[in-house]
């Protein structure tokens, strides 16, 4: 496998007076750099990858990104939760129980999973 963890963050973008809203008007674009930046700086280019992803249609959760092969959906990440979401989760294999999204519609059967630095 070449890849132990997908990071998929909605870069979404409609129209300013969308009811819905959308995960690039709060700012998932740089949140997006950011965790390549991050996870680059950490060694991790070959063993995780930071996707830029269509509409995951959580939009009133935004901004929304969902790890796989886990199928952990966090909502409302903001620029500051990057390093939290891959110091906790990616290298620790421990949910970041604050930022998961908690609709019966997103959660995953585990709150465990190996640490990225295990395999």
């Amino acid at each position: 496998m070449r890849y132990k963890r997908h990071v998929f963050i909605c870069i979404n973008k409609r129209d300013d007076g969308d009811p819905r809203g959308s995960c690039s008007q709060e700012g998932s674009e740089e949140i997006q750099d950011l965790f390549k930046k991050e996870l680059k700086a950490r060694g991790l280019n070959g063993k995780v990858r930071a996707n830029k992803s269509g509409c995951l249609d959580a939009c009133e959760f935004g901004p929304n990104i969902v790890i796989y092969p886990e199928g952990v959906w966090y909502c409302g990440v903001r620029k500051e939760d990057v390093v939290e979401i891959i110091e906790k989760h990616i290298i620790g294999g421990e949910v970041v129980e604050r930022l998961l999204n908690r609709d019966p519609r997103y959660l995953s059967d585990s709150r465990k999973y190996p640490a990225i630095l295990d395999k």
